[in-house]
């Protein structure tokens, strides 16, 4: 679920206060970079945080402001609960056990003043209606356990203690204790700090419009709204956008929005909801394939009171639409879930755009098509909990160092770049 946190004034002055822009619009007259990332969203500006550790010189470029994109719409969740055994799950699990010593170095590095991201362990529940539903779950649970995870399944009757308010119709539950929570703006501008401290440069309100390439087909360098920037390396962070911007630099990239919906109920009593709680259904929603509809019950309390209630799924380019047959289907799941919630106000609701790949991985790593230019894409709804990983692994790679989990999964080449060289292939399977 990628949503808008409740408190979008404080948030967007406290984005403000942590990173200021540079200021210099980031054309020619900026001078260049060793890598140049377009993107300041979580994984963009993890990316830079990594690059900058190694010493790189970095440029971060944005047409809108810092983290504005899908990273503000996102709730913040770092998951395993929802992870298949594979090599998603590897890296979800590697990001887990980064975030919390990143955020504890960047706290010594900047003060806690400046690298506060309200981050909770705060757990998820994964909760069955049927009989059906509840032995896949366990199934699931099982799988996950042999990998690593921290799956814990209760007996029915055992989840009212985890959840007070939920249904009795609970026919079976898991509890993952390492699902953890943080605020994904404060998160990704405090990277940003970070890079800023280390010398690196950001730039808001500068589109790129191209990449230029040397004779060797090779980037070395970005064309800017403002003026030409050369550089040793770009980093695609563009999130659902990052298709349009391969395919302008003549390397189509199987990227394609896919949007989200949310409600935001008015405040509630502090424990109505504990956990992030979900119906079972979620998982195998998250991972369809068809660009329909697809909507399950997700619940979660913000630190204000309010409850927030996912989760849509729906491949329709970039139609920004707020669909009254979708708010209904999530208000009748959530309340299915947890029937408090049958009586109580919506405040609001908020969209967003999920960068989608047809086998839910992220694309990491340097195009072979177009060396120079890389890729940190197509996370779908996990961006914030795996951006962590993902600039490590971007970094360690970039730096030629020996990477922290089998970069193979995630590299472009995993689509067939005979396929992936024209254009039209890219049009065929409806990515742009």
């Amino acid at each position: 679920m990628r949503v808008l946190r409740e408190d979008q004034e404080n948030r967007d002055g406290r984005r403000d206060r942590q990173v200021q822009d540079d200021g210099d619009g980031g054309g020619g007259n900026g001078g260049g970079a060793d890598v140049v990332i377009v993107g300041s969203g979580v994984v963009g500006a993890a990316c830079a945080e990594a690059l900058t550790r190694r010493g790189a010189r970095v440029l971060v470029l944005d047409r809108g402001p810092l983290a504005a994109g899908t990273t503000a719409c996102g709730e913040g969740n770092l998951l395993v609960s929802n992870k298949a055994p594979g090599p998603g799950l590897a890296l979800a699990q590697a990001s887990l056990s980064r975030w919390p010593r990143l955020l504890a170095a960047l706290r010594e590095e900047l003060g806690p003043g400046r690298a506060e991201c309200e981050y909770e362990v705060k757990g998820g529940l994964v909760v069955a209606t049927g009989e059906p539903e509840g032995a896949a779950l366990r199934d699931f649970a099982a799988a996950q356990r042999a990998a690593g995870v921290d799956a814990r399944e209760l007996p029915p009757g055992e989840a009212a203690a985890y959840e007070p308010h939920l249904t009795p119709a609970v026919r079976a539950a898991v509890h993952y204790p390492q699902d953890a929570q943080l605020q994904p703006v404060l998160a990704a501008t405090s990277l940003l700090a970070a890079v800023r401290a280390r010398g690196g440069r950001i730039r808001t309100g500068v589109e790129v419009t191209g990449v230029e390439t040397g004779r060797d087909g090779r980037a070395v360098g970005v064309r800017t709204s403002q003026g030409r920037v050369p550089c040793g390396a770009v980093v695609n962070a563009c999130g659902p956008w990052a298709g349009e911007f391969a395919a302008a630099a003549g390397v189509p990239l199987p990227v394609v929005p896919r949007r989200g919906t949310v409600l935001v109920t008015a405040p509630l009593p502090h424990g109505t909801v504990r956990h992030k709680v979900y119906d079972a259904g979620y998982a195998e929603t998250a991972r369809s394939e068809d660009a329909a509809l697809r909507v399950a019950a997700v619940v979660e309390a913000t630190q204000a009171g309010t409850v927030l209630i996912g989760s849509s799924r729906q491949r329709c380019g970039f139609d920004g639409t707020l669909r009254a047959g979708v708010l209904g289907a999530l208000a009748r799941a959530a309340a299915q879930l947890f029937p408090v919630l049958g009586g109580v106000p919506v405040m609001r609701a908020y969209g967003g755009f999920r960068p989608y790949t047809p086998d839910h991985l992220p694309v990491v790593g340097e195009d072979p098509r177009r060396p120079g230019l890389w890729h940190a894409t197509g996370h779908e709804g996990a961006g914030i909990g795996l951006a962590a990983a993902t600039g490590e692994l971007l970094a360690e790679l970039w730096a030629g160092e020996p990477p922290h989990l089998d970069p193979e999964p995630f590299r472009v080449q995993r689509f067939g770049t005979a396929r992936l060289g024209t254009a039209r292939f890219g049009r065929e399977n409806g990515w742009h």
